[in-house]
Parts: structure tokens; C-alpha cells; sequence
């Protein structure tokens, strides 16, 4: 683990990073439901991709009202109030399944999401600040592994928990109008157990950390606060940084909820086999990236690893794009490994030296995963109209060029005035 300044400090190091493995467990069955429902429901792959924009919107309009929160009440504050909502959002998948009704479900996730905003916009931050300034980026990359984990145990858990009636194509055609129905709303009812489950363990997460004293880290103490979160832009590595994470998270969502249609369709496997290689695989090669990445950041500088992964991600998604076969799933399991760092070093350089302006950096940083919400639906249309899905990783591949140009020039910070 990263040195912290304070013994203190490591109980509350320990409880952050467990929530990056909480939040990244709960994104993680995503790619488990868009297939899951897109059955259910006989959706478009456009209009499945509405799961990742449902998560993701909530980042855009939740990030400010969340640096609020933790400005005027602090990061413990925030974390109670982002894990409460985390479980509400959970519970709420009972009624919609009860209801079978495609917007309900899409409205659970949302709240979840919210939840997940102001988690993500404390805990970044905070994990980052515990501790000797000089190991921030190392420290942010061993929490956020903890998120790799959770991407690993998500889909293999997920899928035998919410897969378990996947009715075969020529099974529903044979069955009545009436048959078919009650078959595919039993297949949208097994998603009540693992949320209801998820929901009691956010829930008593955060009666732990309500009976926990963390220390409350002042960010930039001796400087005075931004005024406001426009004069956070005055720093251009945080402009750029927001950029990137505007592109990187796209990327990710991309990869990893489209997964499971891709891997079907590329490799011809069937949903739970490309399930497993969504955990062993993609979750797995996440997982030893981030611990990989955060070792090798010893010996070469987080900027120029960034630039360097991003260009391997960028050339593997050619090949994800016109290969076939197998060797389409191994190049996705590729770009797994090589993004593993992205989000916490993006973030870590793009907060860097903001002094008084890092809780509202913070703010925008995440407000950046908006990405995750827009880039997935332009994937989900270019396969429709294309009808090939692995022409969808021309959005990925163009997502990765902006992470290059940040890891080469973008994070540069320079003085500003007041």
C-alpha cells in the first residue's frame, strides 16, 4: 500500500477504498443487464444503451450539487448521503420488476447513479489527499484496483444470478403470445434477489461509516477557496483533464457494457461463456493493470504511462474492429489492461495543484463521466446501422486519441492569476 503521513489515516484509507470496490461492483453488472433486459423488453441496441445513459446522465447533473455537499458539509457527509441513495436506487429494482416497466428500471439506476456521483466525487479526491503529496497518483491507482476487483467478480456472479432464465431464441418462438410474455417477465424478475441483497449491504456500509470518525482532510488549507466553478477552468490541466476523462470513461462504458453483445456476435459465444471472459477476462486484466500500472509509476512518470497505454488501447481496437473470431474477445481483454489506470491517474493529474479550486476540480472531473452517457448510444448506433457491432469500436479508438494528447502535453500545469 501507498505510505500515509498519519497512522491515523489508514482505517479511513482502508473504508475509501472500500467503496471503489462497491461502486465499481454495481457498474459492473451493467453489461449483465443491457443484454438481460434488451431481451426482456425486445429492445434495439440503441435503446439498451439508454441503461448506460440513465447511469451515466446522473454524473453530469449530480457532480456540482455533490462538490456542494462536501464543501459545505464535508467528505464523510458525502459519503453517507452518496451511499444511502446507492441502496435506495437498489431497493428500487423490486417494484421495478414487479411493474415490468423499462423506465422504472432506468429510474432506479439513476438514483443509484446519483448515489455513485457524489461517492466518486468524495472518495477520488479523498483517497488522493490521504497521505504524502508526492504518492497521490500511486495511492488513487491501488484504491481504484480494488474497482478492477469488483469489474472481475460482477459479471461471473451477475451473470449466474440474473441469466439464470435465459430462454434461447427458438424456445420463445415456440411458446403462445401469452406464454412468451410470462416467459420474458420472469427472466426481467431475476434481478430482485442480487439488488435486494446489494441494497442491505450499501445500507449497512453506511450505518459503519456513520459511527466512524474520519479525518476531515482540508484540501489547500493555507490557500483560499475558488470562488466558483468557473475559475477551476482557469487552469488548463484541469481543462484538459476533464477533456479526457470526458473521453476516457466513454471508452470504458463502451467496452465493457457492450462486451457480452460483442464477444456473441465477434467469437460466437454464447451469453454466460462471454459473461466469464467479461470477468476472467476483461474484469481480471482491469484488475492487474490498475496493481501493474501503479508499480511501474515507480520507474516511469504516470503522464507518460497514460500516453503510452492509451496508444496500445488505440491500435487494439483496430483489431477488435476488423478481426474475427477469438482473437476479437483477446483484443478487448487487451484494452481491459491497458485502460486500467486512466481514470485515477486522468483524475489525479487533472486535480493536480488546484489548491483552493480542488473540491470544484473534483466536481468537474466527474461531472466528465457524462461521457459514459453519450459515447455508449453512438456505439449502439453506428452497430445498428451498420448491423456489426465491432464497427462500433470506431468511437473507442477515437476517445483513446484525446487520452494521448493529455498524457503527451494536456496535463502541463501552469500558474494562474486570480
Amino acid at each position: 500500500m501507498p505510505s500515509l503521513t498519519n497512522r491515523n489515516y489508514s482505517f479511513a484509507f482502508i473504508m475509501i477504498t472500500s467503496l471503489f470496490f462497491l461502486w465499481g461492483f454495481v457498474h459492473n453488472l451493467d453489461p449483465i443487464l443491457i443484454p438481460h433486459l434488451k431481451k426482456s423488453f425486445t429492445l434495439t441496441t440503441l435503446q439498451s444503451s439508454l441503461i448506460d445513459s440513465a447511469v451515466f446522465i446522473a454524473y453530469f447533473l449530480m457532480a456540482i450539487p455533490a462538490g456542494m455537499i462536501m464543501k459545505r458539509f464535508g467528505y464523510k457527509a458525502g459519503i453517507i448521503t452518496g451511499l444511502l441513495l446507492f441502496a435506495g436506487g437498489s431497493f428500487l429494482f423490486i417494484p421495478a420488476a414487479n411493474t415490468q416497466q423499462y423506465a422504472f428500471f432506468l429510474g432506479a439506476l439513476f438514483i443509484i447513479a446519483c448515489g455513485l456521483t457524489i461517492l466518486e466525487t468524495a472518495a477520488n479526491p479523498y483517497a488522493s489527499l490521504l497521505g504524502d503529496a508526492e504518492t497521490s497518483t500511486q495511492r488513487l491507482n491501488f484504491s481504484q484496483s480494488f474497482n478492477g476487483l469488483a469489474a472481475t467478480l460482477a459479471p461471473i456472479i451477475g451473470a449466474r444470478l440474473i441469466l439464470t432464465k435465459d430462454y434461447t431464441e427458438t424456445e420463445l418462438g415456440s411458446m403462445t403470445e401469452a406464454a412468451k410474455k410470462m416467459a420474458l417477465a420472469a427472466e426481467a424478475s431475476t434481478v430482485k434477489t442480487p439488488y435486494f441483497v446489494l441494497g442491505a449491504v450499501i445500507l449497512l456500509v453506511a450505518i459503519i461509516f456513520w459511527f466512524t470518525k474520519l479525518p476531515e482532510i482540508k484540501d489547500g488549507e493555507e490557500h483560499a477557496s475558488g470562488k466558483n466553478i468557473f475559475h477551476a477552468f482557469k487552469h488548463s490541466h484541469l481543462t484538459w483533464g476533464v477533456i479526457a476523462q470526458f473521453f476516457y470513461v466513454g471508452a470504458q462504458v463502451c467496452v465493457f457494457s457492450f462486451f457480452i453483445l460483442y464477444a456473441t456476435k465477434s467469437a460466437g459465444i454464447d451469453k454466460v461463456k462471454a459473461a466469464d471472459y467479461l470477468g476472467w477476462g476483461c474484469g481480471m486484466a482491469f484488475m492487474i493493470g490498475r496493481f501493474f500500472g501503479t508499480f511501474l509509476m515507480k520507474f516511469i512518470k504516470a503522464e507518460r504511462l497514460l500516453a503510452i497505454y492509451a496508444a496500445i488501447s488505440a491500435a487494439l481496437c483496430l483489431l477488435a474492429i476488423f478481426a474475427t473470431g477469438m482473437i476479437t474477445v483477446f483484443a478487448v481483454i487487451g484494452i481491459a489492461f491497458f485502460m486500467s489506470i486512466m481514470f485515477p491517474t486522468i483524475f489525479a493529474l487533472g486535480i493536480k495543484d488546484l489548491k483552493g479550486d480542488t473540491k470544484f476540480g473534483s466536481s468537474l472531473i466527474i461531472m466528465s463521466i457524462v461521457g459514459g452517457a453519450i459515447m455508449p448510444p453512438i456505439f449502439a448506433y453506428i452497430s445498428d446501422v451498420t448491423n456489426n457491432i465491432q464497427y462500433g469500436y470506431i468511437v473507442p479508438l477515437v476517445c483513446f486519441l484525446f487520452i494521448i494528447y493529455f498524457g503527451w502535453k494536456g496535463y502541463r500545469v501552469k500558474n494562474i492569476t486570480n
